[in-house]
């Protein structure tokens, strides 16, 4: 019989609404029910695509007599870290600053009050590596709540309070300088991966937002060594395993340093991310690799993770069936030679195991290798590699495909419209474009109510429960933003506009300007989580800097700009001493720094020389330079205002710094004054 979980729009919870586990949604019905019946409450957090969330969900959730043993002692509580961000990151902080280590599953036990007392992440079956059994962990703090209480209690108030002590140092309230950001280019070389790109070592994970900083700093110092580290990072990730050789596409991170084996999981923010980056590299240098990959993964995302209403599905799963009935990491993505034998006969799979750098040891599990594209000399005959490309795709499709996570969220689906616009803008795609409309309209049909609050997530056209968190509010900002630019329609800067007012009045403390990832009037946790650092997408902080950087420049709207420079003084503390981990906050103090620069291009819009000046500003490498186009007279974007033609012919602004250039109608001229 289902559980509760059974109503719930989450794909992760609906996964476990048939466990035997009498599971509850977070929700204060659930900690009333701890304090009538006093139990403790397991809190297990996860998402869906998280291979060891599957593994004890089998193991333990799904096991009879572990799920009556919880039921008789605990509340148990399911929460999917994607819908609600601000309870994983209140308790991972806890995790990580008892045991030094967190990940997914998380597992905490915690008061009625909810605060936490014990720990962790997977627990096995049975005792293993000197780790204890889930069992095991269940009796010892079954006992321990009902023998020694009191001092339990204790605990949980200690860590709630050690928790409330864990302000972060966010130094002062200015923008970082020429030598923060030159210091934090120093210190991202010291960590730079020479022989494979990328920085650090093992597990590495695609590091989206320092190569977004790399080439804006190199479009605005110049710095060779500073677009080389972007441009390697960039070439050997999309010849690695970490890239769908086949279909396009990311996966979440790579096993091994060189990016040979991925953990086979694609996430819409990750690839939504490198979609733009790999644009930007083009912009940057021709790359034809560059170009390539970013219309590739653009395609991906449409082709495997659009949804029926036009939004974009957060992730495809790590497992499928290997066609046995058994479900294994990889099993849709990876090649044996004797599949490659029967899909191409004996000569093309000879040729494609030599293209793709197939070994007969394999490189990843039992014989079978991912496929890669390896540095090499030889040359190949691109129509035959063409073939077996082709033909390779459609035996795969034949797979049993990894499961899809059907829900919206937000902050993502920003991402994705953001990226997918400027690649439609800059390839001649106007179907990616349309995209990204889709995308952006579902946004505001269904996510945005009447106040224009946000809500986090939706699934199958139907709105979630939970509140959108500063991350939403920033990256759907940013979709929009980026679409005013490539569309010249005003109504997608009016909706930036409503979300960032939010930003300023719910999500930034009045005194210090710092800003908190839950709104003012959200739900209260036992802490209000504030994290201005990178992870898997930009922090909700650094993004909102960004957005609103952006929005100033388009409006000349004062108390955004202000807001930003009170904002990137975390940037100015952090960024030389931990790069890799405020990519993108380093990134918009770049085009601080630069202006950035404001771009209005007036003129028919139909005409041939208004697109070409269009499209010259759109591809232009100055950091953060935003763009406006229309019609002489328009009023769709505050920068077209007073813009007259000259001669009569389509003409284009640049100003910076409230000084404007001569107005120009030479797209050669325009370039000129959009470089260094």
């Amino acid at each position: 019989m289902p559980n509760r979980l059974a109503h719930e729009t989450s794909p992760y919870l609906l996964q476990h609404a048939d466990n035997p586990v009498d599971w509850w949604p977070w929700s204060a019905d659930a900690f009333e029910e701890a304090r009538r019946s006093g139990k403790p409450v397991l809190l297990s957090v996860g998402y869906s695509s998280c291979h060891w969330c599957h593994v004890m969900a089998h193991e333990s959730f799904e096991d009879q007599e572990t799920a009556d043993y919880l039921n008789a002692h605990f509340v148990s509580v399911k929460v999917d870290r994607e819908e609600r961000p601000d309870v994983d990151a209140v308790y991972m902080e806890a995790v990580q600053a008892a045991t030094g280590q967190g990940g997914w599953p998380m597992t905490v036990f915690l008061t009625p009050d909810a605060e936490p007392f014990y720990f962790g992440t997977y627990f096995p079956p049975a005792p293993r590596h000197g780790s204890p059994s889930f069992r095991q962990v269940l009796e010892g703090v079954h006992s321990a709540w009902t023998d020694r209480r009191g001092e339990v209690t204790e605990v949980a108030e200690k860590i709630v309070r050690d928790l409330a002590g864990r302000e972060i140092a966010f130094g002062d309230t200015q923008a970082p300088g020429e030598e923060d950001l030159a210091g934090a280019l120093l210190g991202l070389t010291r960590d730079y991966d020479a022989g494979h790109g990328g920085f650090g070592g093992a597990p590495k994970f695609p590091p989206s937002m320092a190569v977004e900083f790399l080439l804006r700093h190199h479009a605005r110092t110049g710095s060779e060594g500073a677009l080389q580290m972007a441009a390697d990072t960039c070439e050997r990730m999309a010849r690695g395993g970490i890239y769908d050789q086949l279909g396009g596409g990311f996966a979440r991170y790579s096993v091994d340093r060189e990016w040979v084996v991925p953990h086979f999981e694609k996430m819409l923010y990750d690839n939504a991310l490198l979609c733009r980056v790999y644009a930007h590299l083009w912009r940057s240098t021709g790359s034809d690799l560059a170009r390539r990959v970013a219309l590739e993964t653009a395609d991906f995302m449409v082709r495997e993770l659009r949804t029926n209403e036009g939004g974009f599905a957060s992730a495809l799963d790590a497992d499928s069936d290997d066609g046995s009935g058994r479900h294994v990491e990889g099993a849709y993505y990876v090649w044996t030679p004797a599949q490659l034998v029967e899909v191409l006969g004996e000569q093309d799979a000879e040729l494609a195991a030599d293209y793709f750098g197939m070994t007969e040891e394999g490189t990843f599990e039992e014989g079978a290798s991912v496929l890669q594209l390896p540095q090499s000399e030889g040359v190949f005959d691109a129509e035959r590699i063409a073939s077996i490309r082709a033909r390779l795709l459609e035996a795969r499709g034949e797979r049993p495909a990894p499961g899809r996570d059907d829900k919206v969220v937000a902050a993502w689906n920003g991402l994705a419209v953001a990226a997918l616009a400027e690649t439609g803008a800059y390839f001649d795609r106007p179907d990616l474009i349309e995209a990204a409309l889709g995308a952006a309209d579902l946004l505001v049909r269904l996510h945005l109510d009447e106040h224009a609050r946000l809500a986090r997530t939706s699934k199958d056209g139907r709105v979630g429960a939970n509140a959108g968190v500063l991350e939403d509010y920033a990256d759907v900002s940013e979709g929009f933003l980026a679409l005013a630019s490539v569309t010249g329609e005003g109504v997608w800067l009016e909706f930036a506009g409503f979300l960032l007012d939010h930003v300023l009045v719910q999500f930034t403390d009045e005194e210090s300007g710092t800003l908190y990832d839950t709104a003012a009037d959200a739900e209260k946790l036992i802490r209000r989580p504030q994290d201005p650092t990178d992870n898997a997408t930009p922090s909700g902080w650094s993004a909102a800097a960004g957005a609103l950087l952006s929005y100033a420049a388009q409006t000349g709207a004062e108390p955004h700009r202000a807001a930003v420079e009170r904002a990137l003084g975390v940037v100015k503390a952090l960024g030389p001493r931990a790069p890799r981990f405020i990519g993108w906050g380093l990134a918009t103090a770049e085009a601080l720094l630069d202006g950035p620069r404001e771009v209005a291009v007036v003129g028919p819009v139909d005409d041939p020389a208004t697109k070409e000046l269009h499209r010259a500003a759109l591809l232009a490498t100055a950091p953060g330079a935003v763009v406006a186009m229309g019609a002489p007279g328009s009023d769709e974007l505050p920068l077209l205002a007073e813009r007259l033609l000259v001669s009569g012919e389509p003409t284009a602004y640049v100003c910076r710094n409230f000084t404007c250039d001569a107005p120009t109608t030479d797209v050669d001229r325009l370039r000129e004054a959009l470089g260094r």
